[in-house]
């Protein structure tokens, strides 16, 4: 009879290990959505209900939020209102029943739209910009090509209050304050030194087999690049993209020096919502949840590309 083996892995965990780790990451991850599940409920409260003590987890749903989110509103006497006659919409109705009408529309849908062209845009060029340079020395030899690289990182370990100041006279002088493409200026200079750094790593992990193979194949550098390289690239891109939209979609500090009107995004409008007799925080919860579901729907979208690119090259064969 043969003896039963009690020799396990020293890689894989046993099943109670496994068991353990999995409570710990359903707790971790119940924990870390208890926040956005309750902005996200805050937004369906009426105003009374988001201040009560204590806070009440069964409510009556409002869209009293997302109304006074998307319109402003002046309060009136009820003769007044009485002789406007019955409401056009639901809308008209909720305000209605606070003595007000709706005198127009908010500004928070051109600060949305702000944010998506100058996040996208600015995650656009900084990756470009960051592919190239990042293939560029990843393949080529370029002269003091680690003091380049640490000069660019540099520009990560200093805080952005520290160049405020300087960048605020520059953009004034240069007329780009109060601008998207000076914002998207901005924060391309900003991401690009991120964007390097990544994706010179994942281009190091692809062989260079795969190019030189493809010049005796008659293809040109620049093909090779387009239809090889970029290629196995695309977690690595994917992975960046994220970082650099997050950083560019949440930035608060520049944004508020450096806009005012034209060019302002939607961290800095979501806080000065006000309503009666101080801030509105169901049009605040429901601004914050319209903001957060791009960045949400863009990681899900490239979920199964960030998981790659993250753990790109943590195998080798």
């Amino acid at each position: 009879m043969s003896a039963k083996s009690t020799a396990h892995s020293v890689v894989e965990a046993s099943s109670g290990g496994k068991w353990l780790a999995g409570g710990l990451v359903v707790v971790y991850a119940l924990v870390t959505m208890i926040p956005l599940v309750w902005i996200f409920l805050t937004g369906f409260k009426s105003p009374p209900d988001s201040i009560s003590y204590p806070p009440k987890v069964f409510f009556e749903p409002s869209m009293e939020g997302y109304v006074n989110l998307f319109t402003t509103r002046t309060r009136q006497t009820s003769e007044y209102i009485e002789s406007l006659g019955p409401p056009e919409t639901w809308y008209d109705e909720i305000v209605r029943k606070r003595n007000m009408v709706i005198a127009g529309p908010s500004k928070f849908a051109d600060r949305y739209l702000n944010s998506i062209v100058i996040g996208f845009g600015s995650t656009f060029l900084a990756v470009f910009l960051g592919t190239l340079a990042a293939y560029g020395f990843s393949r080529f030899k370029v002269p003091l090509k680690d003091d380049l690289l640490f000069f660019i990182l540099s520009t990560r370990m200093m805080p952005p209050i520290a160049v405020a100041i300087p960048i605020y006279l520059m953009y004034r002088t240069l007329g780009l304050s109060d601008t998207a493409l000076g914002m998207i200026l901005l924060y391309t200079a900003v991401n690009i030194s991120l964007a390097v750094w990544l994706l010179k790593g994942f281009i190091d992990e692809i062989p260079r087999e795969y190019e030189e193979a493809a010049v005796v194949d008659g293809y040109s550098r620049l093909q090779a690049f387009w239809k090889v390289v970029l290629p196995q690239a695309r977690t690595g891109i994917a992975a960046t993209a994220i970082f650099c939209l997050i950083f560019a979609w949440n930035e608060y500090a520049f944004v508020l020096l450096l806009t005012s009107g034209e060019a302002q995004t939607a961290p800095p409008y979501i806080p000065l919502i006000i309503g009666e007799g101080g801030l509105d925080w169901p049009a605040v919860a429901a601004g914050t949840t319209l903001f957060l579901l791009p960045i949400v729907f863009f990681t899900v979208v490239l979920r199964n590309q960030l998981l790659r690119g993250i753990t790109f090259g943590a195998v080798r064969k």
